[in-house]
């Protein structure tokens, strides 16, 4: 058993109750490797923002659970040594089960969510407290977010085909069955990089997609019903056009690419939502660095040759996204 106090870390109540408060968001990044990693802490640090390090259970399973708990903590001496302590939270990102949210908590993790969402709702609630309660018992508490609604898309292991908002007259109910520390709801964010289907959007003269807007007529019910209490967007990445192109610009496919315009997500971030997660858009940044590479320079084989590069331009996203979108700079 590792506490991840013992790591360095922290869990989410204190950083969510201030976000709420200041009308911002925490990052909470996805990452797989070392690199990912690193840009990621460089940018928080740079720009003093607390962060979460969200690991998904495809993710932990590709990375090793015992390297991962030495990565994050050495997230920790990282950016000590980079000389600023920011708030480092070790997330798990849709847990399916109980006993891997027990393995994650066992292994140094501060945060979980467990995704019931797929299930019924009795069955949902059953799962949710179930987790809840073991987080909760521990000597460090660990946090704990539940999920109402379900989000469109493909991430790692979960997929499905249509979102449904979260229903605002259950959340009450579910938060006050559960115990969960945060929920993520769906108000029309999706997963992957092709958040919604061509036939939902507009396009406008460049010939770009325009995807509708998020419902915000949701999110002010569900705040109505839960004053103060820590709301999470999942599958919120912006899909950058330059990104894009950048891509295929050097031989990729990514046909219909869009994603949640930035506007939207600032506007989020001032309410109740408190975090919001981020995938795609690292994963779309470092692919056009690498094949940018790949493309001119075909004889480079060394991987620091072309993961370098890959690295600096997600600190670049990473550090936008903090000062322009999440409106988390300076708050660590």
């Amino acid at each position: 058993m590792t506490s991840y106090k013992e790591l360095g870390l922290v869990n989410t109540k204190d950083l969510f109750a201030k976000a709420v408060k200041g009308g911002y968001a925490i990052p909470a990044y996805n990452f797989n490797n070392m690199e990912q990693m690193q840009a990621i802490i460089q940018a928080c640090v740079e720009t003093k923002s607390p962060v979460i390090l969200q690991v998904s259970s495809g993710a932990r399973k590709y990375a090793n659970k015992n390297l991962l708990k030495n990565m994050a903590r050495g997230a920790v001496e990282y950016a000590h040594e980079l000389g600023f302590d920011i708030p480092i939270v070790l997330h798990l990102d849709h847990g399916d089960s109980f006993e891997l949210c027990k393995d994650c908590i066992e292994t140094g993790f501060s945060s979980v969510m467990i995704d019931g969402s797929s299930l019924s709702y009795d069955e949902n609630v059953a799962l949710t407290k179930k987790v809840c309660e073991f987080a909760h018992s521990q000597k460090d508490y660990v946090t704990v977010e539940g999920e109402l609604g379900v989000l469109a898309g493909v991430e790692d292991d979960v997929a499905a085909e249509e979102s449904h908002y979260t229903k605002p007259e259950e959340v009450q109910d579910f938060v006050g069955k559960t115990k969960v520390d945060s929920l993520a709801i769906s108000i029309g964010t999706s997963h992957g990089r092709q958040k919604f289907k061509p036939e939902q959007c507009t396009r406008n003269a460049e010939g770009i997609l325009i995807p509708p807007p998020l419902a915000f007529e949701v999110l002010a019910e569900i705040e109505k019903k839960l004053p103060g209490f820590p709301i999470v967007l999942h599958g919120s990445s912006s899909v950058p056009i330059v990104y894009v192109k950048e891509i295929e610009k050097y031989g990729g496919k990514l046909t219909d690419s869009v994603g949640i315009p930035e506007e939207q997500l600032r506007k989020a971030a001032k309410s109740a939502v408190c975090k919001i997660n981020i995938d795609s858009d690292g994963r779309l940044a470092m692919t056009a660095a690498i094949r940018k590479v790949f493309t001119e320079k075909p004889d480079e084989f060394d991987p620091r040759k072309y993961l370098g590069p890959a690295r600096d331009e997600l600190k670049k996203l990473y550090a936008h996204k903090n000062t322009d979108v999440l409106g988390s700079a300076g708050q660590a």
